[in-house]
């Protein structure tokens, strides 16, 4: 958490990456940077990873393709915070609204930021500051071979778009948080709805859409690799926050462990319960407002 000088929490703030000063986003860039020269970055890549659990595994899932998808991110996104404000404490984690900035031209892959698309071939990012150039930015840990980061905006070989406002709405309307059998074969909730699992050839939506939509890293669990993940999940952060305003009285579910022979069964944590690796439960992570706010 941040404190003030007389031990007071201040309440720091998200932007919209698209209303960040040059030196605002100099600053993020160079934070991350140094996260990934000490070699702390690649402990978020790894530990990304490693709760990377599917449907079809065994044992609990967390990250996703669960309920704890919008607390266990949030946690994750706010260690990774904690650790770019102990390089600079004026930095905070902007966010990507998809659905504005939804083309390659924005401002966002701009040299001095993110950097653009993946060259063909091979889809290396050769420009920005996390272009492999000079070993700046060398993928250590990821589910695949490349050891540079790579993208392949818009799939050109199977096109498809960033996710549209009316296809958000659809999530955010629904007023129900999450449904049996708390998986990514859920047909409503909201969290299944915005995570974006779903059916046949429209079966990316929304969060999964913008993952598939960048390509390269984004793909897999090592995701983390592209420093895009964190101002994606900012505005999934933001986005349930938003439904939380909207719909103030649904709640986080399961409130309850599913029972034996019950969909769930040992493999999702209810509300109140743990939720690995930290000691924490989702119940905690609810509300964020005494530690961020978002400018919206």
């Amino acid at each position: 958490m941040a404190y003030g000088p007389e031990g007071a929490r201040v309440v720091y703030t998200r932007k919209n990456q698209r209303d960040l000063t040059r030196t605002e986003r100099r600053k993020f860039v160079a934070a991350v940077l140094e996260l990934k020269r000490r070699g702390r970055y690649d402990e978020f890549v790894r530990r990304h990873i490693d709760h990377y659990v599917a449907d079809g595994d065994d044992g609990l899932r967390v990250a996703h393709m669960a309920p704890t998808f919008f607390p266990w991110h949030r946690r994750f996104l706010l260690d990774f915070e904690q650790a770019l404000r102990a390089v600079d404490s004026s930095v905070s984690v902007p966010y990507w609204d998809w659905t504005r900035d939804n083309t390659p031209a924005a401002s966002l892959f701009g040299e001095d930021f993110m950097g653009g698309n993946g060259r063909r071939g091979d889809l290396q990012v050769t420009t920005g500051p996390f272009a492999l150039r000079g070993g700046q930015w060398p993928i250590k840990h990821s589910m695949t071979e490349d050891r540079f980061l790579t993208r392949d905006f818009g799939r050109p070989r199977d096109p498809i778009e960033l996710p549209t406002k009316a296809e958000l709405e659809r999530a955010m309307s629904d007023p129900v948080y999450d449904t049996e059998p708390w998986d990514s074969t859920s047909r409503s909730g909201f969290r299944n709805l915005l995570e974006g699992w779903g059916s046949g050839r429209g079966r990316w939506l929304n969060h999964n859409r913008v993952h598939r939509w960048v390509g390269g890293m984004m793909l897999s669990g090592g995701s983390v690799n592209d420093p895009l993940f964190w101002l994606h999940h900012s505005f999934v952060d933001l986005l349930w926050t938003r439904w939380q305003r909207r719909h103030p009285r649904s709640g986080f579910l399961p409130a309850t462990a599913p029972g034996l022979g019950s969909p769930g069964y040992g493999q999702v944590v209810a509300r109140d319960e743990k939720m690995p690796p930290w000691n924490i439960t989702p119940a905690s992570m609810l509300d964020h407002s005494r530690i961020y706010r978002y400018a919206e």
